[in-house]
């Protein structure tokens, strides 16, 4: 019997994962096979789960820790899915803050369940404009050192260092990129895509599909920096209800995503990623999503909804580095001037907001 693929693709916050694994979980059904996929969070309510699933995908979603400190429930998901539709490739969405991955998961995964498992290269996910700035490239606003600590080790255990959204560079900045990752970071191979327009992304689905993950060793870590760095991240989830005699749902996005951006800048908060849906109740085939990258980025929708609605159900999840009270302060009090301005009744179903805690691996290997 084949073993299963298992594919990890990881990256910082805002680095366009989500986009890319449904792009090739996509390409992997059309041609026949069978994918299960596996999301992270540190809580629950969350909006990649939901936009994998609104396509028709089989999706379990592992909360409270990393796949470093979730390692038996990631099994466990893997197990559940397999009785459901037994699927021929697994792909796995670390949590964005998540480093230390091949000697947490996938060197684990090898030593205990390598007969089921053929372990795909690692793919690392980076926002082209994001990754200029903490590489020195170019000026911008980004994060505080221990934060940019947690990034470097994400691109140092890379196999593939996936230069994402390469539509929004010039030929001459993507060139200045992938000469920067080539010298800080030799050991991985680096492939340039864009999900969102498809360009070079058959290049990059061949590699993880029929590549073999490198087993070289860990890398170095320092958990204390590597938790105080996680610990500078606000985190906030939140579910709300909304309600109206009619209003259109794709504006409403707009508008908060927007007054949430100007209350974060106003505090000194940089944004690391703001990611909202927005279902109707009586039709869960429509879906709106909004995305915001950076705190001077532009806040965009990928998917749109196609009729106005009366009632719908709004998940939002944001990362930022700021103190977690900035962030509600921030989302309750622009849902509110947002509502207000819509005519939309607006009830919080759950929110939750916190820091997350220290990372403490259930396994870490030094190699296979």
């Amino acid at each position: 019997m084949s073993k299963t693929r298992y594919i990890m693709v990881g990256g910082f916050l805002g680095a366009g994962k989500t986009t890319a694994i449904l792009k090739l979980a996509q390409h992997l059904r059309d041609q026949g096979r069978r994918v299960g996929l596996i999301t992270n969070d540190q809580s629950y309510g969350l909006v990649d789960t939901t936009m994998l699933a609104s396509h028709g995908f089989d999706v379990e979603e592992i909360t409270g820790g990393c796949f470093c400190c979730r390692f038996n429930s990631l099994v466990d998901a893997a197990d559940k899915l397999s009785a459901q539709t037994r699927p021929d490739v697994f792909i796995a969405e670390p949590v964005g803050s998540c480093t230390d991955l091949k000697a947490t998961v996938d060197y684990p995964l090898r030593r205990m369940y390598g007969d089921a498992y053929a372990i795909a290269p690692l793919s690392v996910l980076v926002d082209p404009v994001r990754a200029l700035r903490i590489l020195g490239v170019e000026q911008g606003k980004s994060f505080s050192q221990k934060v940019t600590y947690i990034y470097a080790k994400q691109l140092e255990e890379a196999d593939i260092i996936v230069v994402n959204k390469a539509d929004l560079l010039t030929p001459e900045r993507l060139e200045s990129l992938r000469a920067a990752l080539a010298a800080r970071f030799p050991r991985a191979a680096i492939q340039v895509i864009s999900a969102r327009t498809g360009l070079w992304l058959d290049e990059w689905i061949e590699r993880i599909t029929t590549g073999t993950a490198r087993t070289a060793g860990a890398m170095d870590v320092d958990y204390e920096e590597y938790a105080e760095g996680e610990a500078l991240l606000g985190w906030l989830n939140a579910t709300i209800d909304l309600q109206a005699a009619d209003f259109d749902g794709n504006d409403f996005l707009t508008a908060l995503a927007a007054r949430v951006q100007n209350r974060l800048r106003e505090s000194g908060a940089e944004v690391a990623h703001l990611k909202m849906t927005l279902a109707p109740t009586e039709n869960g085939n429509d879906l709106a999503v909004a995305n915001l990258v950076r705190g001077d980025a532009t806040p965009e929708l990928s998917h749109r909804l196609h009729e106005p609605l009366d009632a719908g159900q709004l998940i939002l999840n944001l990362r930022a580095e700021a103190d977690p009270e900035v962030l509600k302060a921030a989302v309750t009090g622009a849902l509110t001037a947002v509502a207000s301005a819509a005519g939309v009744t607006a009830r919080i179903e759950h929110l939750e907001h916190f820091r997350p805690g220290k990372p403490t691996p259930t396994h870490r290997l030094a190699g296979i």
